[in-house]
């Protein structure tokens, strides 16, 4: 059995993309738009304080995300937290930082607290989620942002 790291360890990507801002902030807080290239995420409303559920694309179901909006600076931070509720005990924080140039955008994704998720398995380890993110971030959001 594979041992998961109980160290507390935020994984930070950043990522540039050829697009302003506003066309960041659409991809990563409207649902319609983030169905293309995120996830499917039927009751999601963007306001403080809202929750919203989603499962991993495909017909499995075997992880139900739940997560509260915790914080919505227009253009510039989306922040909510990151739970598995039938799955492990732990919460986990993620912020999506945009920063402006005068050609491009920049996002820092941080996602915190992933530690907590250690009783719910290997499939919780730190590595599952860099991977994950980096091919967010990199490719599909990069795809759908720039093509």
């Amino acid at each position: 059995m594979k041992k998961l790291n109980k160290k507390k360890t935020s994984i930070i990507i950043e990522q540039v993309y050829l697009v302003k801002p506003k066309e960041v902030w659409r991809a990563i807080t409207n649902k319609e738009n983030m169905k293309l290239w995120y996830f499917t995420i039927d009751d999601f409303y963007l306001m403080e304080g809202r929750s919203f559920n989603f499962y991993e694309p495909g017909d499995t179901k075997k992880f139900h995300h739940h997560c509260v909006i915790k914080e919505i600076i227009p253009f510039k931070k989306f922040r909510h937290t990151w739970t598995y509720p039938k799955k492990s005990k732990g919460e986990s924080m993620l912020t999506w930082n945009i920063e402006a140039s005068k050609e491009n955008t920049k996002i820092t994704l941080i996602h915190e607290g992933i530690e907590s998720f250690v009783d719910g398995g290997v499939d919780f380890a730190r590595e599952n989620y860099v991977v994950g993110w980096n091919e967010i971030l990199e490719k599909t959001l990069k795809d759908f942002l720039e093509n």
